[in-house]
């Protein structure tokens, strides 16, 4: 009896830990240049992948009603709140990395080449957006 009061008790200590390595959460970005929060956005699990919508916009510049004027797809005049910016990222085999899907860049329109890799015990987010062999790795600060 006693082991396995000792069993459950270990399990409900560990099962926190496992769920923050995973992407699932609310996670912060900041600008690249001037290390400014800029904006947060909730990331899910979904049948098709892992989908990344912006929650909150927290540079002073932004506006309530700023629509993504920049984007050529299906999200083109779309609100920025609520715009989803990763789309269908899965992860991979054997890895604690998410990949395979795209992340959108609302300043410029573009979508780039996506991969996810959860740090620091989940406590952050290298996100990783590339185009060809260029690209940039922002970090995330998990929220939630």
């Amino acid at each position: 009896m006693r082991r396995a009061l000792t069993a459950i008790i270990l399990g409900a200590i560990a099962l926190p830990a496992l769920a923050q390595s995973t992407p699932v959460g609310l996670w912060r970005n900041s600008d690249d240049k001037t290390g400014e929060a800029k904006a947060e956005i909730r990331i899910v699990e979904t049948a098709g992948g892992l989908s990344g919508k912006i929650e909150k916009r927290l540079l002073k510049t932004a506006k309530p009603d700023d629509l993504c004027t920049e984007c050529s797809d299906d999200r083109k005049d779309k609100p920025m709140l609520g715009l989803e910016i990763i789309r269908g990222a899965k992860k991979a085999q054997d890895r604690e990395v998410w990949e395979g899907g795209k992340i959108l860049d609302p300043e410029n329109g573009r979508n780039y080449t996506l991969r996810i890799t959860p740090i620091e015990d989940g406590k952050k987010l290298e996100v990783r957006g590339s185009f060809g062999p260029f690209g940039r790795t922002q970090t995330w600060v998990r929220l939630q």
